[in-house]
This record gives structure tokens, sequence and C-alpha cells, in this order.
């Protein structure tokens, strides 16, 4: 077992193999809950139009996210909703209905709402134009108001195979402060597995480039788990990674599910790492990062200590959501494009994942759902319980129902009855309803929030969800 000391103020994570890879099952991810398998088609244009309208009162503050589906390569790991093509006219087309989508949303927003917070994902954003790219931003800025606060988050996931350091100046000159660069692994054999050739320099060079135009954080991502990885050719990554100390990490672990992703079919399953050597890469990236000073955030995500998450986490303000971890919790999500998701008072919604029903919707007039969720008052008060284990590993649950007049022991009882087997290998702790993951219990978090999660228990179809590590 290996403990590893975190910076002050941030996280233990204490290594424990064998009982990890004795947890290791698959659940959600936890960017909502209820998760997206359980959202369904009652949810509508007319629901959520009328959803729209309850938000304006609140006057919440407004984060928009894009889904830029379009990459010019397969990468073979990938289960990302995503569209290879070349064509990158393709993307001015797209921009086009986007834009149309933003004028149908923005009917229904009070216009004194500010964005806070915009960004840019996919697929490969980075795969529209500059021309393209800037007529999305200013576009997107003619029908919403954005904030001129410098605690606004405008950020963008980068390929760096296909981007250069004008493009990088041109990006933050709309206005993009953080960034996102996808790395995954240095190893060449690794890359020619995967389907994704990279240069160390190349990469390295766009992501001093972000720096050098003032973009205020950098992160970098990285995958374990991958066919051909060792941990000498990992680590290398990690060293040349760590030597330009990116802002903040994401280290994801692999999940093979080629029954859902056909890109995953070209990989074959028996150069995969055994599950001893899958844990051993993340064992290796967890001392890596904690020994450079990283602050441990939450499932596989580091930043250091001065970035804003972990300033957030160390104030008790972090926020989990479709985008990843945040420090904008007191705001509405409005995704834009095909498969995005929205979180607007109270509710979850999706549009279309196939890119021509999104259009016929957006081309006919109509708001693009094609499904969601209305949280009723359980779900709200288990959601609250899990975005807290999900963003600061503990929780009082007794205060929560006590503000609601519930028992924790009655209302809870099957939680605490799935918890026993977490406490008993030292995974969690409950005490006078405060609920909390121990130091050995930080890299399953996620087992933590399913104990709380009510819809695991249904009767049906099992949702497919990635393993824990």
């Amino acid at each position: 077992m290996d403990t590893y000391s975190p910076v002050e103020g941030g996280l233990a994570w204490c290594f424990d193999a064998a009982t990890l890879r004795r947890h290791d099952k698959a659940g959600p991810r936890y960017t909502s809950y209820p998760t997206a398998p359980h959202f369904h088609e009652g949810f509508g244009e007319a629901e959520l139009t009328a959803t729209l309208a309850r938000s304006n009162a609140q006057a919440r503050a407004l984060s928009l996210y894009v889904h830029v589906p379009f990459c010019s390569s397969p990468c073979f790991y990938c289960g990302c909703n995503r569209i290879i093509s070349r064509d990158r006219s393709r993307g001015h087309a797209y921009v086009a209905r986007v834009l149309a989508e933003a004028d149908l949303v923005a009917s229904h927003i009070d216009p004194q709402r500010e964005v806070i917070q915009l960004h840019l994902g996919g697929g490969t954003p980075n795969f529209l134009t500059g021309e393209a790219m800037a007529e999305l931003v200013e576009g997107l800025r003619q029908r919403f108001r954005f904030s001129a606060s410098p605690a606004r988050d405008f950020s963008i996931e980068l390929d760096p195979r296909f981007i250069d350091r004008d493009d990088v100046a041109r990006l933050a000159g709309l206005g993009f402060n953080r960034a996102s660069l996808g790395v995954q692994d240095f190893d060449p054999q690794v890359q020619a597995a995967i389907n994704r050739l990279q240069g160390v320099e190349q990469t390295l060079d766009i992501l001093q480039a972000c720096r050098d135009h003032g973009m205020r954080s950098v992160n970098v991502d990285l995958i374990y788990g991958l066919p051909g990885q060792t941990l000498a050719g990992f680590g290398r990554t990690l060293q040349q990674v760590l030597a330009l100390r990116p802002d903040r990490l994401a280290v994801y672990g692999y999940a093979h599910l080629p029954q859902l992703f056909r890109a995953q079919r070209q990989i074959e399953e028996s150069r995969l790492p055994a599950p001893e050597q899958k844990l051993a890469l993340l064992g290796l990236a967890v001392e890596q990062l904690l020994q450079a000073g990283y602050q441990y955030i939450g499932m596989d995500h580091f930043a250091l200590p001065e970035e804003d998450l972990s300033r957030a986490q160390r104030a008790g303000q972090l926020h989990r959501n479709f985008m990843g971890y945040t420090t904008h919790a007191d705001t509405d999500l409005l995704g834009l494009g095909v498969s995005a998701i929205s979180t607007v008072a109270s509710s979850y919604s999706q549009n279309p994942r196939e890119l021509p029903a999104w259009e016929a919707a957006v081309d006919a007039g109509h708001l693009p759902v094609w499904r969601g969720v209305q949280l009723d008052p359980d779900d709200l008060l288990r959601a609250e319980i899990i975005q807290q284990l999900m963003c600061h590993g503990e929780v009082d649950v007794g205060a929560l129902c006590s503000a609601r007049a519930i028992a924790f022991e009655v209302y809870f009882a099957d939680a605490l009855a799935q918890l026993h087997s977490l406490q008993a290998d030292g995974l969690a702790e409950v005490d006078a309803g405060v609920v909390r993951a121990t130091a050995k219990g930080r890299p399953l978090l996620r087992l933590l929030a399913m104990c709380f999660d009510r819809y695991l228990s249904q009767p049906g179809q099992p949702a497919r969800y990635s393993r824990a590590l």
C-alpha cells in the first residue's frame, strides 16, 4: 500500500492496489444525476420551453457548451460522439445551424443574463477553420450577453496535431483563456496502436503557445490502459508533460467497450494491459503528479495548488457537470449542437445524437430536444449528495435530511446497507450522518455515489458504464 501526501488543503490519496482491484466495477461518472441513460423522450420541446421560462426568474448566470462533432481521423480508443471527415467546409454549415439553434434558445432567455462560461468540445473543435470559429464565437456573442468579468472561463478542447501557433493566437483573440490538449501517450508504439501519431515537440509547442498568448490555464489529457502501454513508456510521457507543468491534468482510464464504440474494434484486446498492469500505470501517474505538487481534485483530475479548480475545492465551491469539474456552480448550462446536453432549472435535456435528426429539427425551427428529465424532490436531494461526494469526497447527509424533515437512517437505509462493504474495506466512513471517502477510497468516489443512486436498482435493461479504474 502506498500513501501519497497531497499539497496542503488537497484530498489525500492512498493507493492500495489490492483493494482497488477488488472494488473496480462499472458505474456512472456522475456528470449528472439522474444519469443520461435515465433521460426519457417524454421530456421534449414544450418541457424545455417551460423550463427556460422558469429559469429566468432565478436570474442565474449562463454557461454555454457547443459540441463540434467532426474529427479529421479516427482515434481507435474514442467513445465520443464524432463524425470522421476531412472536408473542413462542413464546419461552416454546422456553425450556421448552431447559431440558428442559439437563436431559438436565446428567444426564451432574459437578455440581461450573462454568459460566464463557454466551452467548445467534441469531436475536435479546432476542425473548424479560423473563419468558422470566428463566426461561431462572434455569433454567440451577438445572441447572448458575454460577461466581461476576468473570472469568466472560455475554454476549448484542442487536437495539437491540427493546429499551429497562429491558430492559437486567433483563439486567444476571440477570448479563449483556457485550453485542453489531448495527448494520451507519447510512446510511438502506443500511438500506432490507437491511430494517433503525435509528436512530442509539436504538442509541447502548442502548450507553450497557449501560455504565450495569455491563456491562464492549460489542461493535458492522458489515458492509461491503452494497448502496448508500459510503465517505462508511460513514465517517459509523464516526465515530458510535467516538464512544462500544465495547470491541470486529466488521467483517464481507457474503457474498452467495442460493443458500443465501433472504432474500438480496431484495438487488439490481447495488447491491452492486464488489470494489475493497468492499476500500476495509474499508481505511477498518481505518484508522479502528487510528488510534482499537483492537488488531487477528484475522479481522474489534478491541478496545481493555485489553479482555479484547486482554489474552488479548498473553498468548498467546486462543481461537476457535463463539462467536467468547474468553478461555476451557480449557472444554467445551455448545450448547443448535436448530442449536447443542457442543465436548466432542475432539468436535463439532450439534443439528438444523430446529425440528420438534429439538423432537421433546427431547420424546422424547433428546439432540438431528443430526451430529458425533470428532477423531483428525491432526485434533487440525491443529486446534491452525489455532487458533494464527487467534488469534495464527503457530505453531511444528516444536515440535508434535517432541512427536508427526513430521517437519514430511514430514508437512506438501502444506501447505508450498500455502504457497509465499503466501510468494511476502509474506503468510506459514516459518522453522525456525515459520509466521507477515506484516503484509500478517494480513487473510488463514484462507488460511494452509486450507493445513493436509486435508479441503479430499478428493473429494466441495465445501462453500460465504464469501470471505475
